[in-house]
C-alpha cells in the first residue's frame, strides 16, 4: 500500500475472480485508480478448475432463458451489452485457442489458467493494484467515500465493487462476505442454496444407486415441467451428471423427479416387439440393447422379473417401461455447497440498477458476479454472467 496512512482510490473492488478481474480491467481502462484485493492466496482458483481445467469461459447461446431470478428480467440489459461475442473478442485478442463442446459451449484448448492470465494482462495494462492476501474487516460509509479497515491497512474510495462469489466449494475459499457487506447496509439477500449440485438418496434407491456408481447413460431429468437431456451418473451417493446438476437448480426439497433413462425410446413397445422377434432371448439382454447391461439386470432384479423375454407378461413389459421411461424418485437432498457450483440465491436484483449493478439506496456501492441472485445453466453461463455484469459495472464506477 505504498507505505501511506491511508490509500485513496477510485475504486476499490472485493473478490479476485472471474467478475472481479474483469471489473477492474473496464475501470482501469476508463482512467480509474482501482485497488483489487482478495483474501486468499491463489488467485481466480474457481476459474482454474472449471470445464475439466480447460474453462468453459462462455456459452453461444447465453440468454435470459438461461438464468434463475427472482426477476428473470434483470440479467438482460447487461446480457446483451456485453455478450458472448464480446468475450469471445477478447480471448482471441489474446491469442488463446478454444473450441465449441456440446450445446454452445466453448473451452479453451489449452489451459484455463489462459484465460487467469489475459485478466490479469487486462488489469495490469489498465494499471490496476492487485493483491492477494488481504484480509477486509470494518466498512463504513461516510460523506460519500468509503473507508475500509484492512490487513494491508486503511483505505478509501468512492465506488466499492463486491465480487465475493458465492457459498460453493469453501475449500477453494468461499465465504458469505458479500452477504454481510449487503446486510450492513439494509440491502435484501434472496434466501441462498446449492445450485448445479449431485442429488443424494437414502434406503433403498440409495442401495440401487450404490450397486449401478459409475454408470452412465443420457437421460432426460424433470422436475415439474422442466426437464433437462444430458448425461446421468449414478453414485456412492445417489446420482450426478449434467441433466442431474441442472435440473438441481429447479428441484425442491420433498418433491419427486422423474428420470427417462432411455429417452426417445418407448421401451415397453420395444420389448413387446423383441418378444415377437426374438422370444427365446433372455430378457436381461433385450433390455441391455437400450441400457448398460448392469443397469439392465438390475432393473429387472429390483422388479423380481428373470427369464426368456417370452415368458414374461406384456402387463410386465409395460411395468419395465415404465421404470424405465418414467422413473420417480424422490431425493432426500443433495451435496451441498462442498461439490455445488454455483449459490442459487444472493443479493435481491430489486435492489440493484440492471444497468450498473449499483446498490439503489446505497450510492457507490456495486455487486457482481455469483453474489447477486442470477444463476445459469451449467455451461458456461455462469462465467458469461460474470463478465456481463462485471462489465456494466466497469463502465459505471
Amino acid at each position: 500500500m505504498n507505505g501511506k496512512d491511508i490509500s485513496e482510490y477510485d475504486v476499490i473492488i472485493i473478490g479476485a475472480g472471474a467478475a472481479g478481474m474483469m471489473c477492474a480491467a473496464k475501470a482501469g481502462q476508463r482512467g480509474r485508480r482501482v485497488w483489487l484485493v482478495d483474501h486468499a492466496a491463489k488467485l481466480a482458483e474457481k476459474i482454474r478448475i472449471s470445464g475439466g481445467g480447460r474453462c468453459n469461459f462462455t456459452n453461444i447461446h447465453a440468454g435470459p432463458g438461461a438464468y434463475l431470478s427472482q426477476n428473470r428480467h434483470f440479467c438482460k440489459s447487461a446480457l446483451k451489452s456485453y455478450t458472448a461475442r464480446d468475450f469471445i473478442e477478447l480471448v482471441d485478442r489474446h491469442g488463446i485457442a478454444w473450441h465449441e463442446k456440446k450445446l454452445g459451449q466453448l473451452f479453451c484448448k489449452d489451459s484455463a489458467e489462459q484465460i487467469i492470465n489475459m485478466l490479469v494482462d487486462e488489469c495490469r495494462g489498465a494499471g490496476v493494484e492487485l493483491d492477494m492476501g488481504v484480509d477486509v474487516g470494518r466498512i463504513t460509509f461516510e460523506d460519500g467515500m468509503y473507508h475500509l479497515e484492512t490487513s494491508h491497512g486503511a483505505a478509501t474510495c468512492r465506488s466499492l465493487v463486491i465480487a465475493t462469489g458465492g457459498l460453493s466449494i469453501p475449500k477453494l475459499g468461499a465465504t458469505p462476505f458479500g452477504y454481510r457487506v449487503a446486510q450492513q447496509f439494509d440491502i435484501n439477500i434472496i434466501p441462498t442454496r446449492a445450485g448445479l449440485v449431485p442429488l443424494t438418496f437414502t434406503g433403498a434407491v440409495l442401495d440401487h444407486c450404490r450397486g449401478l456408481s459409475g454408470i452412465s447413460v443420457d437421460a432426460r431429468v424433470m422436475a415439474g415441467k422442466t426437464g433437462f437431456d444430458e448425461g446421468f451418473l449414478f453414485t456412492h451417493r445417489g446420482i450426478s451428471g449434467p441433466s442431474v446438476l441442472q435440473i438441481s437448480s429447479y428441484w425442491q426439497t420433498g418433491t419427486d423427479i422423474q428420470v427417462d433413462l432411455a429417452p426417445g425410446r418407448d421401451v415397453a413397445a420395444f420389448l413387446k416387439t423383441r418378444k415377437t422377434e426374438t422370444p427365446k432371448q433372455d430378457a436381461a439382454n433385450v433390455l441391455g440393447d437400450t441400457l448398460p447391461g448392469r443397469l439392465a439386470s438390475a432393473i429387472l432384479a429390483e422388479m423380481k422379473l428373470t427369464g426368456r423375454i417370452v415368458e414374461l407378461p406384456d402387463k410386465a413389459l409395460n411395468r419395465v417401461g415404465e421404470r424405465v421411461n418414467r422413473w420417480r424418485m424422490r431425493p432426500s437432498g443433495h451435496e451441498g455447497y462442498r461439490t455445488a457450483e454455483v449459490t442459487l440465491g444472493g443479493i435481491d436484483t430489486n435492489e440493484l440498477s440492471s444497468k450498473t449493478m449499483e446498490a439503489k439506496a446505497q450510492p457507490g456501492l456495486y455487486f457482481i458476479g455469483e453474489v447477486v441472485d442470477v444463476t445459469g445453466h451449467l455451461g458456461g453461463y455462469n462465467f458469461q454472467w460474470a463478465w456481463s455484469s462485471a462489465v456494466a459495472a466497469g463502465k459505471a464506477v
